[in-house]
């Protein structure tokens, strides 16, 4: 089964595509999606839309995992997040593509060990756990790898 793993923002998408089988899983691929602040939020929004469409196509995932939207600061940024999100489970119900959620403390828990991890303890079990076979820069990225891969832990059987 192919999964598509997906942290959702406007600025930055970061997917992940994974193959799972019953007992293992094996990495194919990620990567980011990025928007131009200069263009307006509807290009941005239809921009990722657009490039997620096709990672599908080429894919065929049969399940959708998404870092679910837990708490943000800046509420217009949660909001422009989750209007992300919309446009992602649109993409998988036009593919008939099942969609899961996993929450950031839920990834982290698998991934790490400790549910309250920081960003550099997730990269550097992402690392240790997959080999990527390239260096990956953007933290974006890197929560996708770790979402698709919590969610290949969680449903070993």
């Amino acid at each position: 089964m192919i999964i598509l793993a997906i942290d959702s923002g406007v600025e930055k998408t970061g997917f992940a595509i994974l193959e799972k089988n019953r007992h293992e899983f094996k990495y194919l691929t990620s990567g980011l999606i990025r928007t131009n602040k200069r263009d307006n939020y509807q290009d941005r929004v239809h921009a990722i839309y657009k490039r997620l469409n096709d990672v599908i196509r080429t894919y065929k995932p049969r399940k959708v995992i998404l870092e679910e939207l837990f708490f943000f600061r800046n509420q217009k940024t949660a909001i422009k997040v989750s209007q992300t999100q919309g446009v992602i489970i649109l993409l998988a119900a036009q593919n008939n593509t099942s969609l899961e959620f996993l929450t950031p403390l839920q990834i982290k828990q698998v991934v790490t060990g400790y549910g309250l991890s920081d960003k550099k303890s997730v990269r550097k079990m992402v690392e240790l756990t997959i080999k990527l076979g390239k260096k990956i820069k953007e933290d974006d990225e890197i929560d996708a790898i770790a979402c698709g891969l919590a969610y290949c832990y969680l449903n070993k059987l």
